[in-house]
Order: structure tokens, then sequence, then C-alpha cells
């Protein structure tokens, strides 16, 4: 396991991992501190909680990103805490016998909540269904720094991977959850997957759902072959087949 943290503006961290690209947050203020997706299992859990302790010995809160394991099964290690997160990813733990742990205080983000971690204000949103039905952002004004989960991703050569689009994925409102958070107007850009970036990470994330999208709808009208499809797709050829061939939406 390789990892560093990496400060990008004041008291506003993001540990980088090698494994899976994978970028957790921590923000602290003057009376606790919060912790943004918790990695995948318990153990990667205690590893970054042990990393943040090293940091900073403020009580924490969590919240996660969105219910997919990478970023949420690593949860235990941080209670007793609240742990917030959307409706729709409380539903998928409850379903993976995730949520009922020991010292579990779940508490939902439905649309918009603003936490006050003293001296500093976080403002935790819900942009609309896109990588799963729960995504959840964190807006730290005060920094310009936005956690966007993978609401947008930043993987070599590109954006996106064939795992972005997976069953619970709804691609059709995804550039409309992608619209909600530019006009947040972050100066920094922290994917769930890849090196932050600037506010062009979601412009460019945006254009490349909406390319496909429209190439979807023309081989499904017929217009267009899988393989004149792959073509003209600004993506790699096995996250445009992932997309072009992803049931529903």
């Amino acid at each position: 396991m390789n990892a560093r943290w990496v400060e990008l503006a004041e008291g506003v961290l993001v540990r980088r991992y090698t494994e899976m690209d994978l970028s957790v947050g921590l923000v602290l203020g003057d009376d606790r501190c919060l912790v943004v997706d918790t990695r995948g299992d318990a153990e990667q859990g205690a590893e970054l909680a042990a990393a943040v302790r090293n940091i900073t010995s403020l009580p924490w809160t969590t919240v996660l990103t969105h219910d997919h394991y990478d970023h949420a099964y690593g949860a235990p290690a941080f209670l007793p805490c609240d742990v917030w997160a959307h409706p729709a990813c409380w539903d998928e733990l409850g379903k993976a016998g995730k949520a009922a742990l020991p010292g579990l205080l779940g508490l939902s983000v439905e649309h918009r909540v603003t936490l006050d971690l003293g001296g500093r204000q976080v403002v935790l949103a819900h942009p609309g269904v896109a990588h799963s039905p729960g995504d959840v952002v964190v807006h730290v004004a005060d920094a310009g720094v936005l956690f966007a989960g993978d609401l947008v991703e930043h993987v070599p050569g590109g954006t996106f991977s064939a795992e972005s689009f997976g069953s619970d994925t709804t691609l059709a409102s995804w550039p409309a959850a992608l619209d909600e958070i530019a006009a947040l107007e972050a100066a920094t850009v922290v994917p769930g997957h890849g090196e932050p970036t600037g506010p062009e990470l979601i412009e460019t994330c945006r254009s490349d759902l909406f390319t496909v999208l429209g190439l979807r709808e023309r081989v499904r009208a017929g217009e267009l072959s899988h393989e004149a499809a792959l073509a003209r797709s600004p993506l790699p050829a096995d996250v445009t087949l992932a997309a072009l061939t992803k049931p529903g939406d």
C-alpha cells in the first residue's frame, strides 16, 4: 500500500492511494474534522483512521460520497461517530449488511446540509442521480475545494473507466448533476479516483458523457454500429462499450 497526504488548502487535505488510484479527504475545523470517504474494508478504514490521527486529534465526523465498497466499507474503523450519506446510500449499505454497525449514527443528506466544523462551514450536497442513486459531494467554500466522489474521475488518458458505468448508474441524468457541481465554482476538484485538478475536469467529463449518450442513442436507433460508435467516442473502447451496452436509462 502506497499512500500520501497532499494539502490542497489550509486545513484541507487529500489522501492519495496507488491502489485503485483512490482519493479520500480530510477537512479540519477548530472544533472537529470531517473525513470524506473511508476506503474499502475494516483494515483499510483502520489505516485511514490512523493516518488521520497522525494529522489531528480533533473529533471526527465522516461522510460517504456513495455506497460503493471502495469508498464506504471502511466506516466501522471510525465508529462511534456521525456518518453522513444520502438515503439511497443507506438503503444500499443496508442491503449489503454494512449499515447495522454498533455505534453507527447514520445521518441523511437528502438535498443539502451545512456542517459547522468550528470556524469553517462545509456543505454536503446531493446533485442528482448519476454515478449512483445516492451521490454526495463535499464543498469547502472558503478553500475553493470540491470533493466530487465518482461523479468525476481523472484516470490516465482521460476521464472515466469501464467501472464508472455500473448497474446502478444513470447516464441520462449524469450531465445535469455535473452542471450542479460546476455551479459551485470550486477552484480545486478532487475526483474519487485520480489526482486533484481544476474545474475544467467537470466540463470535460460532461462533454464526454454527452458525446457517449448521443452515440448510444444512435446505436439504439440503428443509425450506427458499435464499431462506428467506438471510433467516434472520446473515451477508450472498453469504457465506451460499457456505456453503450449498459441496460436501462
